[in-house]
């Protein structure tokens, strides 16, 4: 088996017998988000199949495919559906598509997620940018030989997500009156949804938000020195004393209506970023 290094490599010279742009971000889609693409003008787009050591989406929702082109004027790649722990991938695999980003020339990943919401003060539909994670995976990208060509051994993490980028999402918020709660996220690996006792203890360690994904990418965006914004939709509600079955279609549907402000947030961003660089 290739090592990682060489992946990433073979990828990247497929992607760019596509699409030779140097992206200003990488952006990953997650569940009931992929309509941000709508908003891209699209110079390439290719299913993941078609990319060497890409692994396939199964997740209910995650179309597939990885989009190259503008999004407002500054060029992209967004990934059009992501994968998961619980789809049975080593997280090494799960995480190639940042790396290629990285590769390609990104220096920025924009993440987002569906997730459920345990802090009494969120609501259905609600986004929550996100300033910090717990990592309940039981796992993590970096384990294994450590290829310095790609990051430090023992990368920090005293600020995964990046400030001025919270900051600068905040900002947009209230200029488009657009409510934007600021939180921790935890991921778990799923595909169970959590029991009562589950969401008390994550509750009780500090999480505001819980889902099955983003921190193993956050982990690798910040091993490649890559700054990193974070973004959960809330669809569906985790209160342990009024849990309620979760219906996998309200999440989807929860997701997709709170899309157009995620896009306004995402978009908002990438504005400000590149008016910092210019």
């Amino acid at each position: 088996m290739l090592e990682l290094y060489d992946q990433i490599a073979a990828a990247v010279a497929n992607i760019r017998s596509h699409w030779d742009r140097a992206p200003q971000a990488g952006i990953i889609l997650g569940t009931g988000l992929g309509a941000l693409v709508e908003q891209i003008q699209v110079e390439a787009s290719l299913e993941y199949e078609e990319i060497p050591h890409f692994p396939q989406s199964t997740a209910t929702s995650h179309r597939g495919r990885l989009v190259c082109g503008l999004l407002d004027g500054q060029p992209v790649m967004a990934m059009e559906g992501r994968f998961h722990m619980y789809e049975g991938y080593p997280l090494k695999q799960i995480t190639l598509p940042v790396r290629v980003m990285k590769a390609m020339g990104a220096d920025l990943l924009v993440v987002s997620n569906a997730c459920g919401g345990m802090n009494p003060y969120y609501q259905c539909g609600d986004l929550m940018v996100i300033d910090d994670h717990i990592n309940l995976m039981g796992d993590n990208p970096l384990i294994g030989i450590n290829d310095d060509r790609l990051g430090p051994r023992f990368p920090d993490m005293c600020e995964p997500y990046t400030q001025d980028l919270i900051q600068d999402a905040m900002e947009v918020a209230r200029e488009q009156n657009i409510l934007l709660h600021r939180g921790v996220f935890v991921a778990v690996t799923g595909p169970n949804l959590e029991t009562r006792a589950e969401y008390r203890f994550l509750r009780a360690i500090g999480a505001d938000v819980v889902g099955m994904s983003t921190v193993p990418e956050v982990i690798v965006a910040v091993h490649a020195g890559m700054r990193v914004i974070g973004f959960s939709i809330i669809t569906d509600m985790c209160f342990p004393d009024s849990l309620q079955p979760a219906v996998v279609e309200e999440i989807i549907a929860n997701a997709n209506a709170a899309e157009p402000h995620l896009t306004a947030l995402v978009t908002g961003v990438l504005k400000r970023e590149a008016a910092r660089n210019a």
